[in-house]
Order: structure tokens, then sequence, then C-alpha cells
């Protein structure tokens, strides 16, 4: 990676063990933009921090960034302020609604107060449906379910 991909987001959707949460990740600066359906805070998830952290330390390592004592921990983490799941079990929906809505956008930041165009408290039954719609009709297309 060089200059040219200072912008690039990279999607991790990470699942804690029984829920699922997106992760989009700057390595070049170093920022976390963390998205949880449930409204926690990534403290909830210590052991996935960790992992994030550690990669991310170990990506500046092999590009031989020097950095001091003080700037080993800059890794900056945001909590988004993301629509919020209203039972148990959408978790793995609002993820991939949460990556479709940024992917669609083409936005190389993730506000801390989510998409202007996406904003709400909470998904409708429609837009949780329309992604399940979108899910089933990409694993059709991948011949997945034969």
């Amino acid at each position: 990676m060089d200059n040219k991909d200072a912008e690039k987001l990279f999607f991790i959707p990470f699942n804690t063990g029984g829920h699922w949460l997106l992760l989009a990740i700057n390595p070049i600066r170093e920022i976390v933009y963390y998205l949880d359906s449930l409204g926690n805070d990534w403290t909830t998830y210590p052991d996935m921090k960790v992992l994030i952290d550690t990669v991310l330390q170990a990506f500046r390592a092999q590009r031989d960034i020097q950095t001091s004592r003080r700037g080993a921990n800059s890794i900056t983490w945001i909590k988004v302020a993301c629509p919020q799941q209203r039972n148990q079990i959408d978790c793995g929906y609002f993820m991939l609604r949460f990556m479709r809505d940024a992917l669609a956008l083409g936005r190389l930041k993730i506000p801390t107060d989510y998409f202007d165009e996406f904003k709400c408290a909470f998904y409708t039954k429609d837009q949780v449906d329309e992604i399940k719609e979108e899910w089933c009709q990409f694993m059709i297309e991948l011949n997945v379910c034969s």
C-alpha cells in the first residue's frame, strides 16, 4: 500500500461469539470505525480490540513506519452512532446494511453520527427485508445453495 491507499476503507464483519458488528478500517491512517447495532462500546469486546490493534501495529511494522513510544498507541477508534436493532437476532443483517450503505455512498470516512442519507434510529422492517433479499440473491448468484 502507498499514499494513494491512504483513503481506503477495509470492511471487517466481526462476530463476537454471538453478535455481528462491523469494523471499517483505514490502516494507513490507523482509524477504526466501530458500528454496533446493539450500541455497545468496543470496550465490551476487549479481545476484538486487542486483535485489531495488534493487526494494525503489525501492518505498521511491516511498512517500517517508525513511531515514538506515544505514537505506538495512536490507533483511533471511532464509535459510529448507527441504527439500532430492536431484537436479538437481526445483528447480521444490520452489519450487512451498514456495509452496503457505506459502499453505496462511496464515502472514504464514516461520520460519527452515521450517514445523513441513511440516518435513523432504527431500520424499518422493509429496510431489513431489503438487505435480506439482496443477501439471498447474492447467495443464489454464487450458486452456494445448490
